[in-house]
């Protein structure tokens, strides 16, 4: 059976609960910075939740101008701190530098994924239950709008068909590629 029997599980664990909380941060975050309706249900619960570590944070960093700071640190040191864990577990050297590179890396890659299934799920919607009312459906829109808006500039809908979430797809996907390998740079 060996070591795995027991490290496989704690490390599922870890990754589950540490990258469900970092989701969540990422979500309050991101929110905060299209400016989605503060007294949304769903926003609610991600201020509840998120809030005790923020606001101790808060006390020693103070947001610069929109960006809420204290959010982007507290992402990265669960990162940072998730990876350590897993180290530890594994057994294998833990250096600071590749830990913040990959912490960093990870955290880039979940902020285009959000974007990215957002406008994904956002479509699907429309083809299945289009104008309806619902909370998530308006954190979506909140969300995808940023992204979208400059596809339909270089796009206009064709025949009323609107291609730019297809647009946005593409550019989100082409920026994963272009932008995570540069990490590994610094390595």
């Amino acid at each position: 059976m060996g070591t795995s029997y027991v490290t496989n599980p704690v490390e599922f664990l870890i990754n589950t609960l540490f990258g469900l909380y970092i989701l969540m941060v990422m979500l309050r975050f991101l929110l905060a910075a299209v400016r989605a309706d503060f007294y949304n249900p769903v926003c609610q619960f991600l201020v509840k939740v998120t809030n005790p570590p923020l606001l101790a944070l808060r006390r020693f960093i103070p947001s610069t101008g929109k960006v809420d700071t204290s959010a982007l640190v507290l992402m990265l040191l669960l990162q940072l701190l998730s990876f350590t864990l897993i180290g530890l577990l594994r057994g294998g050297p833990l250096a600071v530098w590749p830990l913040l590179v990959l912490s960093l890396r990870e955290l880039t890659e979940l902020a285009l994924n959000v974007f990215l299934f957002s406008i994904f799920v956002q479509v699907i919607i429309s083809w299945v239950n289009p104008g309806t009312y619902n909370p998530v459906v308006s954190l979506l829109y909140s969300i995808t709008e940023p992204v979208l808006r400059p596809c339909r500039r270089l796009i206009p809908p064709i025949s009323g068909l609107d291609l730019s979430p297809l647009v946005a797809l593409i550019a989100i996907q082409l920026a994963k590629y272009l932008i995570l390998p540069l990490f590994l740079v610094f390595l």
